[in-house]
């Protein structure tokens, strides 16, 4: 464990240099000293920070944001904020090398997030990332309750963080370990008692015993409060409404817009016998309404895998009568385009016959790939659904629903 210890103090004594602070100053004139004769020292500020993994990924004509979901630095700090990602945030390890966002991701890293103190009050928050410094260890969490304490140890059962699965695990409380009650304030391991809602961070070693085991050094304790802290389960119904751009192995993916209760553009649901299909009237249907192109309005609960793009059941999903037409193309230059449309060569010849011209309006999602923009630049490669409704010119000109990008390696770059 003192290895252990000693790689966490250097990279956090690393993450601190790359860390941006904010310093106060006072002026004291040159040549004169206070009456007091006591030293005025500069007062250093550090910024707030969350350290976990990124759980959400938004790349729209509005930015590029990201969700950290873990726990906060500090007390006072958030254990969820949305993050804006600008040219001026830092992403780096701590060594100090730069780390391109799409591994974090792909890599389910941890992260220090540090970030202005200026956020807003909503559920999550959300600011303006400063910096990320990618960890050389990860971990993950449990949210669950207690169903047996031990000497230095509890048993803990409920359901991973991140990835949502069900879980039972016996963890040993570090020499230093901490622990805070739903007020943020310390408490003792012997103060946590049977029954108790917990939010437990370990690993990343985990012993493979019946139960697992592995080691905490953070807990919070009774974490099913009702101020937004972690295990707050909203009982209002998450939702899209969008096109079914995939289905395969009992899943369909569906891209649109999030309901104002709550859901995400993005999503990838599991359909089962549980599952309830009905056309827009409340027929009852089979999974074979599910079709690649359909418009649907899919409902579902608040919990879902914590990876990019989202994971969950559907509960609910009516199927409407709209459908879009499926395109796969390479986005091409063309003096025949305005502002906000694209030319897509529509196959892999030489004939434009298929082409089209989408208009980009403020209803199109567009899907970029993990780290990448937004922007539909020449090259792009792409799959597109759009309206029915097309005009009669050669190319055809319509509306984009969905653009998903599938590859911007050849993409033209901006000078």
């Amino acid at each position: 464990m003192n290895k252990v210890y000693k790689v966490l103090a250097t990279a956090s004594i690393l993450a601190m240099a790359a860390m941006p602070m904010a310093a106060n100053a006072q002026d004291v004139p040159s040549g004169s000293a206070p009456e007091n004769k006591q030293l005025i020292q500069n007062q250093v500020k550090v910024v707030p920070g969350t350290m976990g993994q990124i759980t959400d990924f938004v790349n729209d004509k509005t930015g590029k944001f990201i969700t950290v979901t873990g726990r906060g630095l500090e007390t006072t700090d958030q254990d969820q904020i949305i993050l804006a990602i600008t040219k001026d945030t830092k992403i780096v390890d701590a060594k100090g090398t730069t780390v391109p966002l799409k591994t974090i991701m792909d890599e389910k890293k941890v992260v220090k997030a540090f970030y202005s103190p200026n956020i807003t009050k909503s559920l999550p928050a959300r600011g303006t990332a400063l910096t990320l410094v990618v960890r050389d260890q990860s971990f993950t969490a449990i949210d669950g309750k207690v169903t047996e304490v031990r000497d230095g140890s509890i048993l803990v059962k409920g359901t991973d963080l991140y990835n949502k699965f069900e879980e039972e695990i016996v963890l040993h409380f570090a020499d230093k370990a901490t622990i805070l009650d739903q007020d943020r304030k310390a408490i003792a391991p012997g103060d946590i008692k049977k029954g108790m809602s917990i939010r437990a961070f370990y690993g990343p070693a985990v012993a493979m015993s019946l139960p697992p085991q592995s080691t905490t050094n953070y807990v919070i304790v009774n974490a099913d409060s009702e101020d937004g802290n972690p295990g707050d389960i909203s009982e209002l119904t998450a939702g899209t409404e969008g096109v079914i751009t995939e289905q395969k192995d009992g899943q369909i993916t569906v891209i649109g817009k999030k309901f104002e209760k709550g859901g995400v553009n993005y999503v990838v649901l599991s359909v089962d016998e549980k599952t309830q299909i009905v056309d827009e009237d409340g027929k009852a249907l089979t999974k074979d309404a599910l079709q690649t192109s359909s418009h649907v309005e899919a409902t579902y609960g608040p919990v879902m895998a914590m990876i990019y793009p989202a994971h969950t059941h559907a509960d609910k999903i009516a199927v409407k009568k709209a459908e879009s037409v499926k395109i796969e193309g390479i986005v091409k230059a063309s003096d025949r385009t305005s502002k906000d449309q694209v030319y897509v060569h529509v196959g892999s010849d030489d004939s434009n016959a298929n082409d089209v011209i989408l208009n980009i309006t403020e209803d199109t999602q567009v899907i970029p790939v993990i780290g990448g923009e937004p922007a539909l630049r020449a090259g792009t490669k792409i799959i597109a659904f759009h309206s029915p409704i097309m005009t009669r010119s050669l190319p055809g000109i319509t509306n984009a629903e969905v653009v998903i990008v599938t590859s911007d390696e050849d993409a033209i770059k901006p000078r």
